[in-house]
């Protein structure tokens, strides 16, 4: 078996003890192609954020950064601009042959809510090497919100891959030849490129951004925040964007995107040198995504933009990232969007399901 590995097989990985949980993995937790993973009881505020090394834990790691630990059993805030990590109630016991890549799931990027997957003897983050026996952790860091969070809350997922799954360009253009995966003439180069949509609508509303003095949310609550306490809304009418340093905007990509059943894809930025900022790639694209959406012409991405050290105009139609295609070991017995409750298929500009529709 080659590829993305499709929850039918994550079932019989779960069954071999291959992954684990504490209290045991529910089927809800059960995506196509991934697995979300759950927040422990405790949470350690550390000093900086950190890898474990390729000679050392993270438990040795937050013996000398953890500052305290704070209880998480009957809810706790973490804050905005503080460093957290939390044991995950998921371990691993791969084989050799097959190693794992982890995420954050939408709703956490589009709360600009920076969640890393660390492991023992880990030197990069959310990559999990073949053959990885032992914990998970989540390095938490709010950057725009402070939120509310619970044991067993699910900010990020895991994918597991055997053998060489992701698509060179001439397989994508193949592809997309047989079936459209976007709904114009596609970028092609390191994956499938896409843009920011700034044409203005009626309300001249091209975007959000977060506004720097906000209340705490609560991850349990969907559908609850007015957005207006949360988020100014960016207008525009000349097709163009200032992005200010430090702030953090969600915007939407110009181009409907289609993943066909048989594969997933993983948002990736497009090259630092394109300017200024950084569009974070928070979650998978799982197989179906867009592909049975209103009318069959797709789904847009949501883009999560930071802007660094300078402030930089955003042009409509600029390329701002890729989407990078991998095959599927074997088609899911379940699509998003089709067989499972989604809160994205077929999306236009869209915050957080935390947020009221606008």
């Amino acid at each position: 078996m080659s590829g993305i590995i499709p929850s039918q097989h994550l079932r019989q990985m779960i069954t071999r003890g291959q992954i684990a949980g504490t209290p045991e993995i529910t089927e809800a937790q059960i995506q196509p192609a991934s697995i979300d993973l759950r927040l422990g009881t405790k949470a350690y505020r550390v000093r900086a954020s950190f890898l474990a090394g390729s000679e050392g834990t993270v438990s040795d790691r937050l013996a000398e950064f953890e500052m305290h630990q704070i209880d998480l059993t009957n809810g706790a805030v973490l804050e905005k601009g503080c460093v957290y990590v939390v044991p995950l109630m998921e371990s691993l016991a791969l084989p050799g042959g097959v190693q794992a890549v982890t995420n954050a799931k939408s709703s956490t990027g589009r709360l600009d809510l920076l969640t890393r997957c660390i492991v023992d003897g880990g030197t990069e983050f959310d990559r999990i090497p073949p053959g990885y026996i032992g914990p998970l952790f989540a390095e938490i860091c709010p950057r725009s919100f402070s939120v509310l969070v619970r044991p067993g809350m699910r900010l990020n997922q895991i994918r597991f891959r055997a053998g060489d799954a992701v698509l060179d360009d001439a397989a994508l253009r193949r592809l997309h030849m047989e079936t459209p995966l976007v709904d114009g003439t596609p970028v092609i180069e390191g994956g499938l490129g896409f843009s920011v949509d700034l044409r203005a609508g009626p309300d001249d509303i091209v975007g959000y951004r977060a506004k720097p003095h906000t209340g705490v949310i609560d991850l349990d609550l969907i559908n609850h925040y007015d957005p207006s306490d949360f988020w100014d809304r960016v207008r525009t009418d000349k097709g163009r964007i200032i992005l200010d340093p430090g702030a953090f905007y969600i915007l939407v990509s110009r181009e409907a995107v289609t993943i066909p059943p048989d594969y997933a894809a993983e948002m990736a930025p497009y090259l630092a040198m394109v300017g200024e900022f950084r569009v974070h790639y928070a979650g998978f694209f799982d197989p179906g995504f867009g592909h049975d959406a209103a009318g069959g012409a797709g789904s847009r991405g949501v883009l999560e933009v930071r802007c660094h050290e300078a402030p930089f105009v955003l042009e409509h139609g600029q390329v701002v990232g890729r989407l990078v295609y991998e095959r599927m070991a074997e088609a899911p017995e379940t699509l998003y969007g089709a067989d499972i409750k989604s809160n994205y298929q077929g999306q236009g500009l869209k915050l957080a399901k935390h947020f009221k529709s606008d």
